[in-house]
């Protein structure tokens, strides 16, 4: 074993050293997302609808369509999102290979300012830009001067197919909850569900990112009973006065 192999630290099991943790979050966000605004936006549809009428047939046609329009809605903005940053960084990695091939010094002054800049003596700062550079001088300028690793740019068709996944399957559940119960527990059921379910999406997503848990919690469960009660309110206004 090298001795630079020996010395190198151990990683900490929750801190994400390596690996492809731009891809991960982005997974993370896209799926947390795509469930939340599936859950949020179809039990919005579903209860405002049955607050109007007590025949399923309307429920279940708009349930459907807004399944259908909102899981690719999604994945078309995630696509054309995460197409946008995915581009900027690849310009930026081509930007940085022709800087590196027509002024390698140069380059290579500007990574020892870089470490210099960031606490290191002259004397070291020199010896760390040469180590690097002699490892992989792409990587060590792509990450000291705009902090991208080339072998972890954002999958936009990856955050697409996530997104639209993760909102049928959310979006299943407020489907299920308003249809499957007797007629008078269908708008309390679905109210449950949805609020246990974000409840479980934002825990599962503070728990994932390291973040708070109760704050994660209590932000999509007042967002989503503020829709459920905002959409309740107006699908029985216009039930109760025959525009529906």
């Amino acid at each position: 074993m090298s001795d630079r192999a020996k010395a190198a630290p151990r990683s900490h099991p929750d801190e994400p050293h390596a690996g492809s943790l731009a891809q991960r979050l982005n997974w993370l966000r896209a799926g947390v997302l795509g469930a939340n605004d599936g859950i949020v936006s179809v039990a919005a549809i579903v209860v405002g609808v049955a607050a109007a009428t007590t025949d399923l047939g309307p429920t279940l046609t708009a349930g459907a369509a807004g399944l259908i329009g909102g899981a690719i809605s999604m994945a078309l903005g995630e696509y054309v999102s995460v197409s946008s940053q995915s581009d900027s960084e690849k310009a930026l990695i081509a930007k940085e290979q022709r800087e590196l091939a027509e002024t390698p010094e140069q380059e290579f002054e500007e990574l020892v300012g870089l470490y210099e800049a960031q606490g290191l003596a002259p004397a070291t700062a020199r010896q760390v830009a040469l180590e690097l550079t002699e490892h992989d001088v792409l990587a060590a300028h792509l990450s000291a001067e705009l902090n991208i690793d080339p072998n972890d740019v954002v999958s936009p068709w990856h955050a697409a197919v996530a997104s639209a996944i993760a909102f049928t399957i959310g979006a299943v559940l407020p489907m299920l909850a308003i249809l499957l119960p007797p007629e008078p527990w269908r708008i309390p059921v679905t109210f449950a569900a949805v609020l246990l379910a974000l409840a479980i999406t934002g825990f599962t997503a503070a728990t994932i990112g390291g973040s708070s848990r109760p704050r994660a919690i209590a932000r999509v469960v007042i967002g989503g009973a503020l829709a459920l009660g905002a959409t309740f309110l107006i699908g029985n206004l216009l039930g109760t006065t025959g525009v529906a």
